[in-house]
């Protein structure tokens, strides 16, 4: 797994971009605005998962790992969700096409080339009146979350970002009181690359229930697992 990412985020993307003098992410937009349907959230998610098995590798949750999200989702039925680590928007679009009218999600994006990708993903998808993407560190924006972005509490929340982040900013959740009891937290890539330190923390705390959803790494048969915490309250 350790080298098939090499390869595929190193090496080939390098040179490739060094080729086509444009980013990997620029190309996976340009593929979808080629070929997707403007206005339709899962003809966006599809194409994307498309260029990404087919084409180039990418760190989106992928279809697998996306229908444990789904289900998430589904059952979490939130009205305000956060997601971490937007990356090209793939999440985002594929969270908010399963939010009930009138919710919304926050996504938080750190790198501005990345976040300049997913803003013109979401818009082409149609879900920008559901989505809200800040950007920035997420140890500054959650603080922020309350005052800012008018939010009480979360009722849903996607770690897909550094993995190192996950266990403070959970902490940092609590600490704000952005959870609530029954608060639903799924973590991507606990497996692989791996997330030792949240797994230890959420386990080993009485206020979080925990499942483990073992899967794939996306686009690829490497291990991996998403870990869902309740909170408990």
């Amino acid at each position: 797994g350790t080298a098939a990412l090499i390869w595929n985020e190193i090496i080939r993307e390098k040179v490739t971009n060094f080729i086509m003098n444009e980013s990997k992410e620029q190309r996976i937009l340009n593929f979808v605005l080629q070929n997707a349907v403007r206005g339709d959230p899962c003809s966006v998610v599809d194409t994307i998962d498309k260029y990404c098995s087919q084409k180039e590798w990418a760190m989106n949750v992928g279809n697998e790992k996306g229908l444990i999200l789904d289900k998430t989702v589904e059952e979490a039925n939130p009205s305000v969700a956060l997601e971490l680590g937007t990356y090209c928007g793939y999440s985002a679009v594929r969270i908010s096409r399963l939010l009930k009218a009138g919710a919304r999600l926050l996504t938080v994006e750190f790198n501005p080339e990345f976040a300049a990708i997913a803003k013109q993903m979401i818009e082409f998808a149609g879900v920008q009146d559901k989505v809200k993407l800040l950007e920035g560190p997420s140890e500054e924006i959650i603080p922020q979350l309350k005052k800012k972005y008018e939010v009480d509490t979360l009722d849903f929340v996607f770690l897909d970002h550094w993995k190192d982040k996950y266990t403070p900013d959970t902490i940092l959740l609590q600490e704000c009181n952005l959870l609530r009891k029954g608060s639903v937290l799924l973590a991507d890539n606990v497996i692989f690359p791996g997330a030792p330190d949240f797994l230890n923390y959420v386990r080993k705390s009485p206020r979080f229930q925990c499942t483990n959803y073992p899967s794939h790494l996306e686009y690829m048969q490497v291990e991996d697992a998403m870990e869902k915490a309740v909170f408990l309250g």
